[in-house]
């Protein structure tokens, strides 16, 4: 052993606040003695105390925030007294989420490198020690038992400062391919988790464990089929087909022009009811086409209640980011895809074409998309139920709807040395 780094270690373990208050779900007071610190500094024993204290990192995307938001569920069902902390950049949407869910929220200096200019990358990169920095400060304060890394450049410094300080790491990939920081940071950690079988490969096999992409109770509660209301029983004969649009958090500008010129193709005697996420910047121009055209619309710039939405929704258009796969799977829902173009490794196309292959989804490729097609695709499965129960029917043997439990049941091993 390399003594004089031992000696640093057990200084800055003894040295360190007892405690550090959170005013969040959950609060643990947990006085160590020096000499149980030194144990455990020295020869790797870990004092096992229950309830843990947990750190999600990662963000930036409801794609990487919304898991670690179905863990964070988890685990306060699992034990009430677990204290929970989000690490990420703190952008609008991540405070605004987290803050709605009552989960304590730290901050940290943090940008992207994937797909940015020469210069751009630099600049980015030269803000990682300071991201670091930070974290190690709020990982000293909060006292982790774990860090839970969720992916996105958000997650990178925290789990640096984790593996320098001596604390465990878990991982979880949502997409087949996995993201930069993900492979960059596998090789640190304990635990791998994983939506794909095909991820696994590759990667040492005790680290790995495929669970599915995490997701939150209030989703997968929804019914596969839309509930019937009132007026929906006094009028069968002319039962309203709803069609859920998704652009993600910031909506989609190709998807909603797409969607414009779809209203003009579909059959007007058909009784279709359109819920569409537009984003801020297209919602008054959707909602204006809604009202030329016709046809029955709910416009917003972002929905807050999804679970309520894929309960009224017969067929989803959305991106294949791979936690809206995984909802859209966990419940079993007839879904047309389209990918978003510049995503990292071309991942969303990967995504959904796992799904296509097996006839659990269909997929327009954005340089094929238009109106006409759009419409065709509406047409074809609104007019033809067995054909839209067959694609939801297999789309739900995608789903995971058990892979919160699965991670947070492997994590309570992992911490007790089960």
């Amino acid at each position: 052993m390399n003594f004089p780094y031992a000696h640093k270690k057990i200084m800055t373990a003894c040295l360190s606040p007892q405690y550090f208050s959170y005013s969040g779900t959950g609060r643990r007071k947990n006085l160590k003695s020096i000499p149980a610190r030194i144990t455990r500094f020295l020869f790797g024993k870990k004092e096992i105390v229950s309830p843990f204290n947990i750190l999600i990192a990662g963000g930036g995307t409801g794609g990487h925030l919304f898991p670690g938001i179905a863990i964070a569920e988890s685990l306060m069902e699992r034990d009430q007294n677990n204290r929970l902390l989000f690490v990420n950049t703190g952008n609008r949407f991540e405070r605004s989420v987290l803050s709605m869910k009552g989960f304590d929220l730290e901050t940290i200096t943090a940008e992207g490198i994937k797909g940015r200019g020469l210069w751009m990358k630099l600049k980015s990169a030269s803000k990682l020690p300071k991201g670091i920095f930070e974290s190690i400060l709020i990982l000293k304060k909060f006292k982790p038992d774990l860090v839970i890394g969720m992916g996105g450049y958000s997650s990178g410094p925290v789990v640096l400062a984790a593996w320098m300080m001596g604390t465990k790491i878990v991982l979880h990939e949502q997409n087949l391919k996995p993201g930069i920081t993900n492979r960059i940071l596998f090789y640190l950690a304990d635990r791998i988790y994983v939506s794909f079988f095909a991820t696994a490969n590759g990667f040492n096999p005790a680290k790995v464990r495929v669970t599915g992409n995490p997701v939150r109770r209030a989703i997968l509660a929804s019914p596969a089929l839309p509930e019937e209301t009132d007026e929906h029983a006094a009028r069968t004969d002319r039962r309203k087909f709803t069609v859920l649009v998704l652009g993600g958090s910031q909506g989609a500008h190709s998807i909603n022009m797409a969607v414009i010129d779809t209203l003009k193709h579909l059959n007007p005697k058909r009784n279709y009811h359109f819920i569409h996420q537009t984003g801020i910047a297209d919602e008054k121009m959707v909602k204006d086409s809604y009202m030329m055209c016709g046809i029955s619309g709910t416009v917003r710039p972002f929905f807050h209640d999804m679970a309520d939405l894929y309960s009224k929704a017969d067929l989803i258009i959305c991106r294949a980011g791979a936690t809206t796969i995984a909802e859209v799977t966990s419940i079993g829902k007839g879904v047309i895809f389209i990918p978003y173009p510049f995503a990292a490794d071309n991942h969303q196309v990967i995504n959904a074409k796992a799904l296509v292959d097996e006839e659990a989804a269909e997929m327009i490729q954005e340089n094929d998309l238009s109106g006409e097609l759009l419409s065709s695709r509406i047409e074809t499965l609104a007019s033809d139920p067995e054909q839209l129960k067959n694609m939801m029917e297999k789309s739900k043997l995608f789903g995971k709807p058990k892979a919160a439990g699965e991670i947070i049941n492997d994590c309570y091993n992992l911490l007790t040395g089960v």
